[in-house]
């Protein structure tokens, strides 16, 4: 039995506009959604080609905003493959009671979309009063908050984490850092200094390796550093796909290959034990060798 590979970022669009009618974040949606929209039907086929098991699907924001209603139907149709992400106005009056509808048809992470491709430059709303009610929901009941940033937008994730510090974070895309200026990676200092706390997690996608690229930077010098700091346990990885290009497959071949340098133990916790941390449900016995092969 090998370990269970669990993909923490992967998007799903539907091709039935009439029914997940378009409503991104930004009011215009992403590029990758309109080019190479992927079914949940079609992440299944990718993630049994590539040798994923499960998938915590996250709301493609840049496509259908706040309305989850697709993530919820995918999480509906495979509950023994699928959790949802799910995306909320957390300044809404009812933001908590939005929160809990969603989580009643099966919503287990919260993702705060304050930055992106439709939405450039690094929002604050998030640490405006009237979140508050909602990130002291997700304090109290252990709900995962993704927080998708730059690095411009960690010193208010500080006030964040002073008000709240039981609140579990998780960064996409390691809130993208600056991996350049040297092995000892100075420029992504406010990143690994957020390690004192416990409650903060890293999902490491493409994007990291595209830094890392960027940089003329070694994976052999950044993700044993990183691990170093945070833990194989308060790391976990995600695909991106389809918003990044190559396909599912390539793009977990691609994080095999730049975590080679860490242990056997390290990548267990990376490619799936992490992930069950975070999101219980998905946790499970191990993996049938004969779905994969």
């Amino acid at each position: 039995m090998r370990p269970a590979v669990i993909d923490i970022h992967p998007h799903v669009i539907s091709t039935d506009t009439a029914r997940f009618p378009r409503a991104p974040l930004g009011g215009h949606q992403s590029s990758w959604s309109a080019e190479r929209p992927v079914s949940y039907q079609q992440l299944l086929a990718d993630m049994d080609e590539a040798g994923v098991d499960k998938a915590a699907i996250v709301q493609a924001s840049t496509c259908y905003g706040h309305d989850n209603s697709y993530v919820i139907e995918a999480v509906q149709a495979h509950p023994d493959r699928f959790t949802a992400v799910g995306s909320v106005d957390i300044l809404a009056d009812d933001a908590v009671s939005q929160i809990e509808q969603w989580q009643r048809r099966g919503m287990t992470g919260l993702r705060l979309f304050t930055t992106g491709s439709t939405m450039p430059g690094q929002a604050t709303w998030f640490t405006d009063e009237r979140s508050y009610p909602a990130w002291e929901y997700a304090q109290a009941t252990g709900l995962p908050v993704c927080m998708q940033m730059t690095q411009d937008g960690l010193d208010d994730l500080r006030t964040i984490i002073g008000k709240f510090p039981q609140v579990r974070l998780v960064l996409d895309h390691l809130a993208r850092p600056d991996l350049s200026g040297g092995p000892s990676f100075p420029k992504a200092a406010g990143l690994f200094d957020l390690a004192d706390n416990p409650n903060i997690y890293l999902k490491l996608t493409v994007r990291a390796l595209e830094a890392l690229d960027k940089a003329g930077a070694s994976s052999a010098d950044f993700f044993p550093l990183l691990v170093s700091r945070f833990g194989a346990s308060r790391i976990a990885w995600g695909s991106n796909h389809p918003a990044s290009p190559g396909g599912l497959k390539a793009l977990l071949g691609a994080a095999r290959d730049a975590l080679a340098c860490l242990s056997e133990e390290e990548n267990a916790w990376i490619f799936g034990r992490t992930a069950e941390t975070l999101y219980p449900v998905l946790a499970a016995a191990e993996p049938a060798e004969v779905r994969h092969g």
